[in-house]
């Protein structure tokens, strides 16, 4: 009695041991495990899909490397590349692609650079997005400050609304300090903050760290000065004179 319960007992784990083995096979046949502890089949596997086509790994690091180099080549060489860029940035369904793309855009010399990374800000993914406003900080376009302005005035998003300020603070010029100047009324310390430091790096002053003192000195440099529009009306007044004299 006591063999028959032992033999049973030993069916059932052999059983419940191919069960196992079978159930591991359902997901990539029947060597799914080791495939996942052997580095051979990884291999293997890499190399079928080599085989197929450029790996996904791989045309990320191609791109990688030509956001890093694009800067230094020709603009006929840039404006080669930049078409490429425009069907990844239009096609891709990979976001890292497309914020590659985009920082590689930033670097161009060509008229288009700008174009290419205005569709940044219109992308699905935030990522893609911060990556425009950042590259948008590296340009020197007026109309990059402008569309970082616009941006920062309408985007819902945090991380985007604050990638755009901290780009803004590159920037120089009445169109950084009045946006700013209107991030330092968020409710977010956080956003606050970061306002105050871009702001640092566009009037080249420290007000310290309360947002009204400022407002008041942006206020202050805004507002036109009584003598200076004194002046300015006395030498218009003279110069209606003398073009008079002349006649």
């Amino acid at each position: 009695m006591t063999h028959r319960l032992r033999l049973r007992s030993f069916t059932c784990g052999v059983l419940a041991a191919v069960l196992c083995v079978l159930a591991c096979g359902c997901h990539d046949g029947p060597l799914y495990g080791l495939k996942r502890i052997n580095p051979y089949f990884a291999m293997r596997e890499w190399k079928r899909d080599r085989e197929l086509g450029v790996t996904d790994h791989e045309r990320r690091q191609e791109l990688q490397t030509l956001a890093s180099q694009i800067g230094g080549m020709s603009v006929k060489e840039q404006a080669k590349w930049a078409t490429h860029l425009d069907r990844i940035i239009e096609n891709d369904p990979s976001p890292e692609m497309r914020r590659l793309s985009i920082l590689a855009a930033s670097k161009l010399k060509t008229p288009n650079a700008i174009d290419l990374i205005e569709r940044g800000l219109d992308d699905e993914s935030l990522k893609v997005q911060m990556e425009a406003c950042r590259s948008l900080g590296k340009r020197r376009e007026p109309e990059a400050a402008q569309l970082l302005a616009s941006t920062l005035g309408t985007t819902p998003e945090s991380d985007v609304r604050n990638s755009a300020i901290a780009a803004l603070g590159k920037h120089k010029g009445n169109v950084p300090v009045e946006s700013l100047r209107l991030a330092l009324e968020d409710r977010d310390p956080a956003t606050i903050h970061l306002a105050m430091q871009s702001l640092k790096g566009v009037i080249g002053k420290d007000y310290g760290n309360d947002p009204q003192q400022w407002i008041a000195a942006i206020d202050a440099q805004s507002a036109p000065d009584a003598s200076d529009a004194e002046s300015d009306d006395v030498r218009v007044a003279e110069g209606q004179g003398d073009e008079k004299t002349i006649r």
